[in-house]
């Protein structure tokens, strides 16, 4: 028990510094670059452990490794030479885009390296059990007995390929290639549906794995870089499609705070190396896009501001308003972590996993 909860803890913490870092030092550098004073570049939230000063900027390492921080001299305030606010509409936005810029970017190395590491893959024969009458697997000739060998020219090595490549073509038309017994391989065209009735999946579809074994597996770099740019796009399309079936299906989003994440991340670690990166690649993503959010306090509600200012021809909203704005905003967000860490505790105390 004990165990779980030390690697639990130091894996959270390493990924959550390496995420926290390569956000902050996206704003660091563009600031630095844009000749912006830099007055604390910090991870972690105060109290500070350890601090030293070079230039003009003070490094820190903080007590609550929840986050991180560019403090930049004059964030809302124009009037001060070197400030933020003095810099060009353009400047700003490349500025305080630019963590979340790195947040993508980061995880194209992350998954490149989790690909080259050897890693365990299930492998297996997946082999259709049920088709629902009246669904799209039905309509376009699927039977009980066929085993999918490829979607869309993707071989399909288990059955998590197979939900993978289906979540990632909803509502549009993918290629099966099945094997159907001796009649040999058939290919048909399926449209998984975004909102498909109780018990049913996109495609009406009961699969199986058969003949299951575990295999080796690691990529080679040239191999590596590509299929990691490619996961990241995937990755993007799947948030995509996620948010637009909140709307479509009338479902709610399911949050995780800062336990929940801990708690996934102790089980990626006790799989591997390999299966921690790539979640920590995942993680990156989402803090990425969850940053450029229009919220106040965020990345995304600063450049609200900024647009506004554009679109009002350089007509600024005061400094005191646009940080009031902020300030309100990071306290409702700093409430929906105790409240979304309240319920994560209180799953943990029931014995209910956060994954189905």
């Amino acid at each position: 028990m004990l165990e779980t909860i030390a690697l639990t803890t130091v894996s959270f913490i390493g990924i959550l510094v390496v995420l926290v870092f390569a956000h902050e030092f996206g704003h660091f550098i563009t600031a630095k670059l844009a000749r912006v004073k830099v007055e604390e570049f910090g991870i972690g939230f105060p109290p500070r452990i350890i601090s030293f000063k070079r230039g003009e900027t003070t490094y820190s390492l903080n007590a609550i490794p929840l986050g991180g921080f560019t403090k930049m001299l004059g964030e809302e305030d124009p009037t001060l030479p070197g400030s933020l606010a003095s810099k060009s509409i353009p400047i700003r936005f490349l500025v305080l885009s630019a963590g979340s810029l790195m947040n993508i970017l980061l995880p194209v190395l992350l998954f490149t390296i989790s690909f080259m590491i050897p890693h365990n893959m299930l492998h297996e024969k997946v082999q259709i059990q049920e088709v629902a009458p009246g669904s799209p697997a039905q309509i376009a000739g699927i039977e009980p007995g066929d085993t999918i060998l490829t979607i869309n020219d993707r071989p399909v090595k288990n059955r998590g390929d197979v939900g993978y490549l289906i979540q990632l073509n909803l509502g549009l038309e993918v290629n099966i290639l099945l094997q159907r017994g001796e009649l040999g391989k058939q290919e048909v065209d399926v449209k998984p549906r975004w909102n498909p009735p109780p018990g049913q999946g996109a495609t009406g579809i009961t699969i199986i794995g058969v003949d299951s074994t575990i295999v080796r597996e690691s990529y080679p770099f040239w191999k590596a870089i590509p299929s990691s740019i490619v996961r990241c796009r995937e990755i993007l399309v799947l948030f995509r499609n996620e948010v637009a079936g909140w709307f479509i299906r009338g479902t709610s989003p399911q949050l995780a705070g800062p336990i929940g994440i801990a708690e996934l991340t102790g089980e990626m670690a006790k799989a591997g190396l390999s299966p921690l990166l790539a979640f920590a690649a995942l993680i990156s993503i989402n803090l990425a896009i969850i940053n450029l959010f229009p919220f106040p306090g965020l990345d995304g509600g600063r450049l609200i501001f900024v647009a506004l200012e554009w679109v009002r021809r350089g007509k600024r909203i005061s400094p005191k308003r646009e940080g009031l704005v902020h300030l309100i905003g990071f306290i409702v967000l700093i409430l929906l972590i105790v409240i979304v860490s309240y319920y994560d505790i209180t799953r943990i105390i029931k014995g209910e996993n956060l994954l189905p």
